[in-house]
């Protein structure tokens, strides 16, 4: 992929006020993406294979973060980037296990939906692994019972915005 290294545009600050957090992440398996269209850094389609679909998680307020790490290496010339994400699921039962076991065995693709109402799509070169986490049944009575899941992948570059248009079709 040729790319162009001149710099494009400006940065000042707006009177945009942004909020952390996460509401939602979709997954599908990395193999069922045919194909991505895309303008800018934004994804203005996702092509599935026939018959699958992304799987919505619903989070809980305040428990989810995914971020991007830029990594370089001056001397070698290189540069990635290193995402991961965290999900809580609270409540152990067994098909959630069942699925946390489906999730550990495949690379993923993850359309993060955040508290800005804004979409962003981990893994879409090389896909994201659930690389750790824990199942605790809590020790007080107000503690989590459930379970803790970490992704984590490397991008060659930072994940795209994916158009709220197509979000209506990832379960479809």
């Amino acid at each position: 992929m040729a790319v162009s290294c001149a710099l494009t545009s400006d940065y000042s600050f707006g009177c945009d006020v942004g909020t952390g957090g996460t509401k939602e992440v979709y997954l599908i398996e990395f193999n069922n993406i045919e194909s991505y269209t895309e303008s800018s850094g934004n994804l203005t389609a996702i092509t599935k294979v026939s018959g699958k679909v992304f799987r919505k998680y619903q989070l809980v307020r305040e428990t989810a973060n995914f971020n991007e790490d830029i990594v370089g290496n001056i001397q070698n010339g290189t540069i990635f980037y290193d995402q991961k994400g965290t999900i809580i699921i609270n409540k152990q039962n067994i098909a959630v296990r069942n699925e946390i076991i489906l999730l550990s065995r495949n690379f993923l693709v993850a359309v993060i939906h955040d508290q800005n109402d804004t979409y962003r799509l981990f893994g879409r070169v090389n896909g994201l692994r659930l690389e750790s986490g824990s199942a605790a049944t809590g020790t007080a009575w107000g503690d989590r019972n459930g379970y803790t899941l970490n992704f984590t992948g490397k991008e060659p570059e930072l994940a795209p915005f994916v158009d709220s248009s197509v979000i209506s079709t990832l379960q479809t």
